[in-house]
């Protein structure tokens, strides 16, 4: 039996990595492709800080056939700070997978969490993802950390089409400026409590996403009586992630080619064909005061044509789906591509998620 090693990833590894990830598709209703191209690590910033990467090996010194991220982030819970971790990018050589090189990975994850403990992790899984599904949730082994499952959530694959009217709301809707960020970062931090999950920003870290492809300008503010009252953003991260379709299954696979054809005639986008990139960004920041939906579909609305002025096919938006704005995105034509939210904690960890009340979670999948 070939003996698996795992380790903490070094600049040499990337290569190996990206041709991993790139290999291994997520499956699901639709299988995704998430590559990172030209560095794996670029992506994995944007998750939180402290990033992490750990590798699995196959003997010593040998190929790299798995790999996964632990970050650290300040998040809401249940309306206060916490500093929480984010378990993601877990990818498996097929050749490798079972529960044997799970258990491996878990043990490395176990040391770096005894190193910097934290009350627990955020994790997702895609719906239609069994595998995944059945060695971290249904059936774990012992000393596996416990999976539970905190949210269904949306991801509304938004179909972008020439510019709409906009959508009164008795707010104006305008384009950030630097100078504002101080004030969009208090907005987040003071509504976003209302979620669980939900992002700590501050003026630096929201700074500090500019080096990653987000434009300032490209944050929408709604203001009333000079007041925020709602943001959002447009937030384009092809540079160094990108989202390939490897293949439909279910219905949308029999209607893809035909809806593909009808397409052009009715003014929509096709979908992408299996290996063909998701030419796609994100809706991020989603965040509005007292949840009002008329605000959110006139900054969704705004964002949309801004989309489509940038030749974007679709806008990729979040939310949980008891979230009361789930259903303004979902009035747009879109693809569903649901998942599931995950409070992960170690067996002897302090038991956060049966503090959690009742309020939607709110993970960005931008920094996913």
């Amino acid at each position: 039996m070939t003996t698996i090693s795992v380790e903490l990833s070094t600049p040499a590894d990337d290569a190996a990595i990206r041709n991993l990830v790139r290999r291994e598709p997520v499956p699901g209703r639709i299988t995704i492709g998430y590559e990172r191209e030209p560095e794996f690590s670029i992506g994995c910033s944007v998750t939180g800080d402290d990033v992490r990467i750990l590798v699995a090996r196959a003997g010593p010194g040998g190929p790299v056939v798995g790999v996964a991220c632990r970050s650290t982030r300040k998040l809401f819970v249940n309306g206060c700070e916490r500093r929480l971790g984010y378990l993601g990018q877990l990818r498996l050589d097929q050749a490798f997978r079972g529960r044997w090189i799970v258990s491996r990975g878990f043990e490395a994850l176990r040391r770096l969490h005894d190193s910097d403990p934290l009350p627990a992790y955020v994790a997702s899984i895609i719906e239609g993802n069994r595998e995944a599904a059945g060695v971290l949730v249904d059936k774990p082994r012992r000393r596996f950390p416990g999976f539970r499952r905190t949210a269904d959530f949306c991801t509304f694959a938004i179909e972008v089409r020439r510019g709409k009217p906009a959508q009164p709301c008795g707010a104006r809707i305008s384009a950030a400026s630097a100078d504002q960020l101080p004030e969009i970062a208090k907005f987040l931090r003071t509504h976003g409590a209302s979620r669980q999950f939900f992002p700590v920003w501050t003026e630096e870290s929201l700074q500090k996403l500019t080096g990653f492809g987000l434009r300032i300008e490209d944050l929408r503010l709604a203001r009333r009586s000079g007041r925020i009252v709602g943001v959002i953003g447009l937030w384009d991260q092809s540079a160094y992630k990108q989202t390939v379709v490897r293949a439909y299954s279910g219905w949308l696979k029999a209607a893809a080619p035909f809806y593909n054809g009808c397409a052009p005639w009715l003014g929509r986008p096709v979908l992408p064909r299996p290996g063909e990139k998701l030419r796609g960004a994100y809706a991020a920041f989603i965040c509005i005061a007292d949840d009002d939906p008329a605000v959110f579909a006139a900054l969704l609305r705004d964002l949309h044509d801004a989309a489509a002025g940038r030749g974007f096919d679709y806008l990729l938006a979040g939310l949980d789906a008891r979230d009361p704005l789930a259903p303004v995105a979902g009035a747009y034509p879109h693809v569903l591509y649901p998942s599931r939210l995950y409070l992960v904690e170690w067996p002897d960890g302090g038991r956060l998620y049966e503090q959690l009340d009742e309020r939607p979670a709110y993970l960005d999948i931008a920094t996913l």
